[in-house]
């Protein structure tokens, strides 16, 4: 019996057997997705029907009874040869209202222009294989800011002594924490310290500059009061000295062009926006549409990342006095509505402000937007900090690296890497909110699509339907490519070890 048994027991593996032919193919994905048990067979059909009638009555809606062509509203009328459908002919009449606003229609080159630029510059550096990323990502942040400000505007800025000192100080602000990083100098350098004493004496004489009356004059070809000229004076020492130092410590190493570059950049940036290029001045009261939307969303995202980073540095700093101001800074600006923050920077901002100091109505709309976001963007980045091992702290600590170094070369790139959701969505909650500018009076796209509803010559009962959903589609269209975008990052960045 045992012998019989034996002869039955298989000495090869056998291949698999093949799943029933109801189990596999599309057939077999949609029966068990969909159709696995009575209950969701009639789910699933109730659905398809609805999404059936839905997407026809849209496309019905939109493209059979829908109106693309016409002169005015009474071809969108059904009287006039209208069925009642989406009035495309008004989005085309208004089109270029919706793109640059009441910006002059013989100088919207420049908005083309600035278009195609940003597009080109963004796709080189966000797309891996463009070579030359460092030389993209300078024009981009450096280069095109400072060009789009020129060719919307117009150019020919005049700047104070105030301002001209600012400019220097963050120049040498600039170039302090790059010749600190070294580390035969650091901080604990004669000439460092002098250079950090100028910079703090320039920093509070143009505070003060701001609520000091005093008599101007005018030196260099600018208007200086006399604590905008002790600014700008202890700037230049404070400049004048790290660079000194940094070249000294440089020596050979073929690297010391890199210490011009804070000064020559603030020189150029002051030739660029007070030369007469022969540009018509366009106020900012005749930007509008999709392009003020671009501009108060880019300087928003362009400003709050940076300046989020720093707040989430600072909140976890050590300093008592630091971690203070950026508690009390991110608690404040996420303890109000941008709507109100929007109010206050258009009408209250201005009463703070000295005598004879006035802000353009955009460009308070602007900050306003940057220090609202920066606020959520610092939570976000805190969030990342706090995901990095205590390991990777005292390791870059072991290496004798400065706190500077340390964080831009160790813990941002790791922190800022396990983010990215959370820093895109950020970016697209900002870019979303820039609507709330219409509440102030700027016109943004939505603004435009909004005010082209009271224009008499295209009001029918669908050119409201059809306007906003024409600015829904574009607000996707930016978002969901961030989105996408932001997926893909993640997953090229995606270099963790997985189990």
């Amino acid at each position: 019996m045992e012998e019989q048994v034996f002869q039955y027991v298989s000495k090869d593996q056998k291949a698999a057997l093949p799943p029933p032919a109801s189990e596999v193919g599309a057939f077999g994905i949609v029966r068990r997705n969909l159709f696995a048990t009575p209950v969701d067979s009639i789910l699933s059909i109730a659905a398809g029907l609805f999404v059936l009638w839905a997407a026809w009555s849209i496309f019905q809606w939109a493209v059979l009874d829908a109106v693309f062509t016409g002169e005015d509203r009474e071809a969108c009328l059904v009287e006039g040869g209208g069925h009642g459908g989406a009035c495309w002919a008004f989005v085309e009449a208004k089109f270029g209202q919706f793109i640059y606003g009441t910006y002059p229609f013989a100088e919207r080159w420049r908005v083309d222009f600035l278009f195609v630029a940003l597009v080109l510059l963004v796709a080189g550096v966000a797309i891996p294989k463009v070579p030359y990323k460092r030389l993209n990502a300078v024009l981009l942040f450096g280069v095109f800011p400072v060009l789009a400000l020129v060719l919307l505007t117009g150019g020919r800025f005049a700047f104070s002594g105030g301002e001209l000192a600012l400019l220097f100080l963050i120049a040498a602000a600039v170039t302090i924490s790059d010749v600190s990083s070294e580390p035969q100098v650091g901080f604990h350098s004669l000439p460092v310290k002098i250079a950090l004493g100028a910079t703090l004496l320039a920093f509070v004489a143009i505070l003060l500059s701001n609520f000091v009356s005093a008599r101007s004059f005018e030196f260099l070809d600018f208007r200086f009061t006399l604590l905008s000229l002790i600014s700008f004076l202890a700037a230049v020492v404070a400049l004048g000295l790290v660079v000194f130092v940094g070249v000294m410590a440089r020596r050979g190493e073929g690297n010391v062009a890199r210490l011009f570059f804070p000064a020559a950049a603030v020189i150029l940036f002051l030739f660029l926006m007070s030369t007469n290029f022969g540009l018509p001045q366009v106020p900012t009261n005749f930007w509008g549409g999709l392009m003020l939307t671009l501009v108060v969303a880019l300087s928003g995202i362009g400003a709050s990342l940076p300046l989020g980073i720093l707040l989430a540095l600072g909140r976890r700093s050590d300093m008592p006095a630091v971690k203070l101001l950026s508690v009390v800074f991110i608690e404040f600006w996420r303890g109000v509505p941008l709507i109100t923050v929007l109010f206050m920077a258009n009408f209250m901002l201005p009463l703070f402000m000295p005598e004879g100091v006035t802000f353009n109505q955009l460009l308070r709309a602007c900050v306003g937007v940057a220090l609202f976001s920066a606020a959520y963007m610092a939570e976000v980045v805190r969030g990342g900090l706090q995901a990095i091992p205590k390991g990777q702290y005292e390791g870059a600590d072991a290496m004798a690296l400065t706190y500077w170094q340390k964080m831009r070369l160790i813990i941002l790139p790791q922190a800022l890497k396990l983010v990215i959701p959370g820093i895109v969505n950020t970016f697209i909650g900002l870019f979303k909110d820039t609507s709330l500018v219409y509440i102030i009076g700027l016109a943004d796209l939505l603004g435009t699509v909004r005010r082209g509803f009271n224009d008499p010559n295209w009001i029918t009962p669908s050119t409201p339907a059809t306007g906003l959903i024409f600015a829904a589609f574009i607000y996707w269209l930016f978002c969901f490519s961030m989105s996408r975008y932001s997926i893909y990052t993640e997953r090229r960045l995606d270099t963790g070890h997985r189990s």
